[in-house]
């Protein structure tokens, strides 16, 4: 197959556009797709700080890249760079490698956050004490409670995401097979600004994950694919297997679930508030319920030590 806009050969093909392009192509478009979003998702921010969630995947290099590449013409504008470290062995410290490369290279500041320093514990250990319990869920909750503390420290206006449309789309099928409309209107990207919490932006959203790879691998980008030994559990992976099945089915759906989600918080929006209502009572974060799910995990994974006896007794 030969490139549309050109006589090379193509690398991918677009089916949700009916469309085949060249390396050359696929770069500009992504670029500028990348860019017409977070003029979007961030208009006429020209001052402040951007943090960027930096894992050492290839989605969230991408997004470190070209938020770097988009802010560098604002020089009244701050990019930190902010991995978390849950403490996975064999798998985070390759992929800390690669989070770091990048960052120098891109001249970017970068911070990591230790969940054993931070929560007193890690995920491989709560995993082996929790062996009934799926880590993603614990581990998703730890990681956004310490990115969102790490980002409120910097002083950042907007955490920047490395959410990809597959993602996104995979998300919004999750919400609502399960009903769950609240987390379908909390999703990134935030539309409004939320108490206590830095508002999230995903300038990826317009780009499918095969394209944002070949884009990462074509620039030459440092990144690490290796996948996350605890993945096989979570529920995720039917969603993301659904999601595949129906875009090979009917190209295109992951763009209709991505609007079906914008216009239902554009109709949420005109009646109800979005967002925690309330503060956990245990850590002080945003939080929809009296204990938020990170320190229900905690409590959990970190039981209080017995009560020494009385002398009496």
């Amino acid at each position: 197959m030969r490139c549309d806009a050109c006589d090379a050969p193509a690398i991918v093909d677009q089916p949700y556009r009916g469309a085949h392009v060249c390396d050359r192509h696929l770069a500009e478009s992504v670029e500028e797709r990348v860019r017409r979003e977070i003029h979007r998702q961030l208009p006429r921010f020209g001052r402040g700080t951007v943090a960027v969630a930096l894992s050492g995947g290839k989605d969230s290099s991408v997004a470190l890249s070209l938020a770097a590449r988009y802010f560098r013409r604002r020089p009244t504008v701050r990019v930190v760079a902010l991995t978390v470290d849950e403490g996975i062995e064999g798998y985070r410290p390759p992929t800390l490698r690669a989070a770091e490369a990048l960052a120098q290279a891109l001249g970017v500041e970068h911070r990591i956050v230790r969940a054993e320093e931070e929560l007193g514990t890690t995920i491989d250990r709560t995993a082996r004490d929790l062996p009934g319990t799926v880590p993603c869920s614990f581990c998703g909750v730890w990681r956004r409670r310490l990115l969102n503390r790490a980002a409120r420290e910097v002083g950042a206006d907007a955490l920047v995401l490395g959410f990809n449309l597959d993602d996104l789309a995979q998300t919004v099928l999750m919400n609502l097979v399960r009903g769950d409309l609240d987390r379908l209107v909390r999703m990134a990207p935030h539309r409004t600004r939320q108490e206590g919490l830095v508002p999230r932006v995903a300038p990826l959203a317009p780009i499918p994950e095969r394209e944002v790879f070949l884009y990462a691998r074509g620039k030459g980008l440092p990144f690490d694919h290796g996948e996350c030994p605890h993945a096989g559990r979570a529920s995720r992976n039917l969603f993301r297997e659904l999601v595949w099945q129906l875009e090979e089915a009917q190209p295109g759906t992951r763009q209709s679930l991505l609007r079906t989600q914008e216009r239902l918080v554009g109709l949420w929006l005109r009646g109800e508030e979005v967002g925690a209502p309330d503060r956990c009572r245990v850590c002080g974060e945003p939080s929809a319920h009296a204990v938020c799910r990170a320190c229900e995990y905690l409590r959990v994974a970190r039981p209080p030590l017995p009560s020494a006896p009385s002398e009496a007794a």
